[in-house]
């Protein structure tokens, strides 16, 4: 401040008396450059083990020496096979000025050809921003990524590129002398197979795109709940927003985890945004999912699309489990308080997720589970729900998990250090669903409000975010054995009973099929259902012989007395056009009825050609409807359709029964229709 001196500086101007930290109780930064200010701002994070608590082999390295591991790792898995080393890597992002602490030269490895010449890619380094926070992700993408943006409720809004969706059929699975036997080719399989060398030359050009970036994004997670059978993936890929979807949807390790992880057990290579060589055999387009179950690898080019990784590796655990006598299942799974575990099985449009999330029951999971001696566990670490009309009145647990971020709202003060004291005034304000991850939606370009009804850049809008934020999930998410099997079922031709008790026979059979009707597209003339399969209800991820999925839920459903039953969301009263779609609340009342155990003490009454066992009576359910042809006016329709859709399901079954892998029984062809010669 001016002194009162009249003594200048010789201009006639006051001299400025400079104030220490104590005077007027003003303090300064303890700070000499804007650099070191900001070094000042970021805080290493806690551990969050104690330690010493645990004695553990990690706890005899420095960490120093556990980072030279890691990326030692992370070296190798980035080594193309015709050099003789795996590229230099560093941690830590480019822009920043302090990363030259840690990092590692070239790591050696087997050579399986002859080494090349040192290249351009060689002399460089390739940063690693390894297992990094969501804070950090959300910064990566909105600095680095075009097309990321925060929505008004805190998510990060992405686009996945010219693919909005996966592609099943440039999706490949290497056939070596292993895998030609022990895998489902042919008819009706959803494995295409491509040579090893084929493979080899997509690695190349996915490793060598990776190598070539300034940075890449690597992911150490896990996959299944059950602690006896976890299976560690790593994640390698070149945009925040994959790393952030992978960081929701595997199950995300402790730090001491992260620490003791070692040598993945499956590694992803993804480098969607750079294409195959269309000259390369097997290929087909410009995208190509490949995958060796010998090298424990999957490669990923020409697409951007998330999706691609988590079911890819669901494919993988359709391989993998078996091997254990472990089902892998394409589910959603609850639990009631009392401790009974529901499977649902249902294709889109079936409501499998909208009955398997209930307020009175806990969640395990939405959508891909393991059955093991144990009792069932969660693969996975997050959801990925559609988006696409979304409501609070349909899907309100999905609506408040995107919307609002239950549970989360404390996490992300957290992240900005912010005092709980504050909380109050700041929930007032904004409300943040931090991680979350919006996939080609649209927004209001002003106040980034989404608007999930807009289906501008697709219809196939998705969210992914971590399991708890559901708040009645149970964590660890694994239960008991299953007490009910439930197969969904929008049947659209409006013949089959809304609820039916099925045989240990007849649950494989239709468990095989997969069935659903869905309503014909908008083309103008066209009203008829048309009949869906997909094996195992999730056809294009698995890998071995149907028959054999259904060999196992069988004789796990034997083993620890679960029942199966098959409802009906669809129509009633007519085929789509004619009658009515059974309602919700009719719906929800059998599929209580079944969770309490009272359908079981209720009489049965089959029905002609289908064999289905149907009851009397339901709670809460009108009789008239629960035999269908009771609701249908014209008697010779209904026996029509009913026979016409017996043919359809006839029909499909032929592909099971082709191939040597198959093992269809007599008492799974005797459980499907019958159809009497007239």
């Amino acid at each position: 401040m001016p002194t009162s001196d009249n003594a200048g500086n010789g201009n006639g101007l006051a001299k400025i008396q400079q104030l220490g930290d104590n005077e007027e109780g003003r303090p300064t930064v303890k700070a000499q450059t804007i650099d070191e200010l900001h070094s000042l701002q970021k805080k290493k994070s806690a551990p969050s083990t104690p330690k010493g608590s645990l004695p553990t082999s990690a706890s005899v390295f420095t960490e120093e020496e556990r980072n030279k591991q890691q990326l030692e790792s992370i070296s190798a898995s980035l080594a193309s096979l015709t050099r003789e080393s795996g590229p230099k890597v560093v941690k830590g992002d480019p822009a920043a000025r302090k990363y030259e602490a840690s990092r590692v030269e070239h790591v050696p490895h087997q050579i399986l050809t002859p080494t090349i010449a040192v290249s351009d890619s060689a002399l460089k380094f390739t940063h690693v921003l390894y297992n990094l926070s969501p804070a950090e992700l959300y910064e990566q993408a909105i600095k680095y990524e075009k097309g990321s943006f925060i929505t008004s409720t805190g998510a990060l809004a992405t686009l996945s590129g010219a693919k909005t969706g996966r592609c099943p059929r440039d999706k490949r699975v290497v056939k070596d002398e292993v895998t030609e036997n022990e895998l489902w080719w042919g008819k009706g399989s959803p494995n295409i197979e491509m040579d090893e060398h084929s493979f080899m030359v997509n690695r190349e050009r996915a490793v060598d795109y990776l190598n070539s970036l300034d940075k890449v994004f690597v992911n150490d997670q896990f996959l299944n709940w059950d602690p006896e059978n976890k299976i560690k993936v790593r994640i390698v890929s070149a945009r925040a927003y994959h790393s952030l979807f992978m960081h929701n949807m595997c199950i995300r390790p402790t730090t001491e985890e992260l620490e003791n992880f070692g040598t993945p057990d499956f590694t992803i290579y993804n480098a969607g945004q750079f294409p195959c060589n269309r000259y390369t055999h097997y290929m087909t387009s410009s995208t190509s999912i490949d995958l060796s179950l010998a090298r424990k690898e999957m490669v990923i080019l020409g697409t951007q699309y998330a999706g691609e990784m988590k079911k890819g590796l669901f494919s993988v655990m359709h391989y993998l489990m078996p091997k254990r006598k472990i089902l892998s299942l394409h589910s959603g799974c609850n639990m009631g308080k009392g401790g009974d575990v529901a499977l649902f099985f249902g294709l889109s449009g079936t409501g499998k997720t909208t009955l398997s999330t209930d307020h009175n029951r806990y969640l395990i999971g939405d959508d891909e589970h393991c059955w093991s001696e144990s009792g069932v566990s969660n693969i996975e670490g997050g959801c990925y729900a559609k988006c696409i009309d979304l409501s609070r009145e349909n899907e309100p647990d999905i609506w408040n998990a995107i919307k609002f971020g239950t549970g989360i709202t404390l996490l992300t003060l957290a992240y900005f250090n912010i005092s709980l004291s504050l909380t109050s005034c700041i929930l007032t304000h904004f409300l943040f669903t931090w991680m979350l991850v919006l996939e080609n939606v649209v927004f209001d370009e002003h106040f980034r409000e989404v608007d999930y009804t807009d289906k501008s850049v697709t219809e196939n809008t998705r969210a992914a975010y971590p399991i708890d934020y559901i708040p009645n999930v149970k964590l660890p998410c694994v239960g008991p054995h299953p007490k009910n099997v439930i197969l969904l079922a929008c049947d659209a031709f409006g013949v089959l009973p809304p609820v039916s008790k099925l045989s240990l026979s007849q649950t494989m059979y239709h468990f095989i099929s997969g069935y659903t009707a869905l309503v014909a597209g908008t083309e103008e003339g066209i009203k008829e259902p048309q009949a869906t399969f997909s094996a195992c209800f999730g056809a294009a991820f698995i890998m071995l012989h149907p028959t054999k999925y259904a060999a196992m839920l069988a004789e796990k459903m034997q083993n620890h007395g679960a029942t199966g039953w098959l409802v009906n969301t669809g129509w009633s009263g007519g085929s789509y056009g004619c009658g009515s779609r059974i309602k919700l609340s009719y719906t929800r009342k059998i599929i209580d009825a079944i969770h309490s155990g009272s359908l079981l003490d209720v009489e049965y009454k089959k029905t002609e050609i289908f064999g289905l066992e149907i009851p009397t009576e339901v709670e809460g359910v009108p009789s008239e409807i629960l035999e269908p042809e009771n609701t249908w006016s014209d008697k010779q329709a209904y026996k029509e359709t009913l026979l016409k859709l017996a043919g359809l399901f006839k029909n499909n079954f032929e592909t099971f029964t082709y191939g040597e892998n198959n093992q269809v029984t007599k008492e799974i062809l005797a459980a499907g229709p019958i159809i009497h010669d007239a």
